[in-house]
């Protein structure tokens, strides 16, 4: 039950951290993302934890105590596990832990008289964090789903016809669509770290790979409204639909191990590959407007 609440309690602090709120706290939870917690004597908290500051129980915590960053004082009760996993714990003679005592980097300071129920263990939070590794996950997979969604708003309503095009490509260029997406997934990387190597190129590499991120959001995002177009076909013409079915699908899929990151791989390279062709067939066309049109008249000939 213990490890359970303390899951919960991490997973609250990992989504504040997303959301970009400051701090967070249900009934008598205290989830801080930056600064510390008191409990004082005679006072009762449920989980505490706390990503960066100095956590100080004097008072009762029925539920668990983690600290990511920072030292922890205990003189007061715990009732669940105590987990310091960069700082160093420390326990008064009136400390009592009900659960396991935890850390990471330093070992915990027990002054005579403090009491630790369950077990206290130094544990590798290198490796995926003692059966935490899922936590990580998760919140990459929120980071992913929000930046995500919020470009395909973005295209949605600045730039629709780009998506039209895009999915014209895929309809009438599939062969095109998807050379052209592995050539540039596989191209670029190798030319930024070609330029990486030299003195010279290590700007123009460091620019290229961060200029990557934010196509290759774009290019997933336009992938996932032609998903949902093509689920939804004749049942919507609305955009917006198209892309929540589409993210929503591709989101879903990312959940399942090996299987999700090879469609999430897809679909960016065929967005990508779509994109590139889009893009080649708009400047085409403006080519030929101008080739095609007349020239424009000359200044009248002067007259005697």
């Amino acid at each position: 039950m213990y490890r359970t609440q303390t899951v919960r309690a991490a997973v609250v602090a990992l989504l504040a951290l997303l959301l970009g709120a400051g701090s967070a706290s249900a009934a008598t939870d205290h989830v801080v993302i930056t600064g510390g917690v008191v409990v004082p004597p005679g006072e009762t908290a449920g989980d505490v934890i706390v990503l960066d500051g100095t956590v100080r129980i004097a008072g009762h915590v029925s539920g668990d105590v983690v600290s990511v960053a920072g030292p922890v004082r205990v003189s007061g009760r715990v009732d669940g596990d105590l987990i310091a996993v960069s700082d160093r714990a420390f326990l008064g003679s009136t400390a009592r832990v009900g659960g396991d005592l935890r850390y990471g980097d330093e070992s915990p300071v027990l002054a005579r008289g403090a009491r630790v129920d369950g077990k206290v263990s130094n544990e590798d939070w290198d490796d995926s964090l003692n059966g935490w590794g899922w936590v990580s996950v998760l919140a990459w997979w929120v980071a992913v789903s929000v930046s995500t969604l919020i470009v395909g708003v973005l295209l949605v309503w600045l730039a629709p016809r780009a998506l039209y095009a895009a999915e014209r490509a895929v309809q009438e260029r599939l062969g095109a669509t998807v050379g052209w997406g592995v050539l540039i997934a596989i191209g670029v990387p190798v030319l930024a770290i070609v330029a990486l190597v030299t003195l010279v190129g290590i700007p123009f590499g460091i620019g290229l790979l961060l200029a990557a991120i934010p196509v290759l959001l774009v290019a997933y995002a336009t992938a996932a409204w032609i998903v949902g177009r093509r689920v939804l076909r004749n049942r919507s013409a609305s955009l917006w639909a198209a892309l929540f079915a589409g993210w929503g699908i591709l989101r879903l899929l990312a959940l399942i191990p090996i299987a999700g990151e090879l469609v999430g791989l897809a679909a960016t390279v065929v967005g990508l590959g779509a994109l590139a062709v889009a893009l080649w067939r708009a400047r085409r066309a403006s080519s030929l407007i101008e080739e095609t049109r007349p020239p424009a008249p000359g200044p009248p000939a002067p007259t005697t």
